[in-house]
């Protein structure tokens, strides 16, 4: 019994330490299309740039002051993009937003690609969670345990500020009707703005959390982990926060499980597979909502 947990608690510990981080991603998309009806095809290489900007300034800066400030540049990039990007389509078909999203996606990546020459950017060590600790007879580092704590933590304050503030009320308001929201003199641009902001926020956190575990950063290894949190914002319903954490943390442990049984190869294939029967049995997750687009 000791041996069978001591060769399996990692995998279950991994798994939902990962999940974790997914869930940090996925409620930027889940946010974004509750309020917008719009992927956010470039999250991903937010997050990526966020594993970027720390590599660089930790070089040159204590990681005390260049943690704070890449979060603090990850949130300043996510606002640009959208007053840059989407906020000039406010009235555009939904094509032509998906279009310049993937576009913005592109362009973060070629920029990426052309600054660090496509090469991998060792992460710095970051102070404490990147320490071993021992559980039972497993060793895993301080990251996997902090990192379901710090998410539920932050899951717990976004629901308060969107359940029991003026801000959150408008996001609600927004996220129901539109344009009912616009004719009662709600500052529509702000509240996306917010919502960016929020996002960006949440992945450069979920990047440090990742990167720890992962450290080596080049311009498209936030594709994947990017992706499965697309997935699981699908799975929970997207447009619902909770279900957006539910379903990371569902991938995060299943995909660690799979790999537990031996079955490395498939455990993206399986994320994916999810995501094909979720949009035939399920369209609308766990949790989500029929959309109903008025005409």
């Amino acid at each position: 019994m000791t041996d069978f947990i001591s060769a399996n608690l990692p995998y279950l510990l991994g798994g939902i330490s990962v999940g974790g981080q997914y869930a940090l991603i996925a409620i930027g998309y889940t946010m974004v299309y509750g309020i917008l009806r719009l992927i956010n095809f470039a999250h991903g290489d937010i997050f990526t740039v966020a594993g970027f900007l720390m590599v660089y300034m930790s070089a040159t800066m204590p990681i005390g002051v260049s943690l704070p400030l890449t979060i603090a540049l990850t949130v300043l990039l996510g606002f640009l993009v959208e007053r840059a990007a989407y906020k000039p389509l406010r009235d555009a078909p939904r094509m032509s937003i998906m279009i310049s999203a993937i576009g913005v996606s592109y362009l973060l990546q070629n920029l990426m690609w052309y600054v660090t020459g496509g090469l991998a950017k060792q992460y710095p060590r970051l102070p404490w969670i990147s320490d071993s600790v021992t559980i039972f007879t497993a060793t895993t580092k301080m990251v996997t345990l902090v990192t379901p704590v710090l998410t539920l933590a932050l899951v717990v304050a976004l629901v308060q500020l969107i359940n029991h503030s003026r801000i959150g009320m408008a996001m609600r308001a927004v996220s129901k009707d539109f344009e009912t929201a616009k004719l009662m003199g709600i500052k529509i641009d702000r509240v996306i703005s917010i919502t960016f902001i929020i996002g960006s926020f949440l992945a450069a956190v979920g990047s440090a959390l990742y990167f720890t575990n992962y450290t080596a950063v080049t311009p498209t290894v936030g594709a994947m982990p990017g992706l499965k949190a697309f997935v699981a914002a699908v799975f929970g319903g997207i447009g619902s926060i909770p279900g957006a954490v539910i379903g990371a943390f569902l991938i995060g442990v299943s995909e660690n499980i799979i790999k537990a049984l031996g079955l490395t190869t498939f455990s993206d294939a399986f994320t994916f597979a999810l995501l094909i029967l979720i949009l035939i049995f399920k369209p609308t997750g766990l949790f989500g909502e029929a959309a109903h687009d008025k005409v």
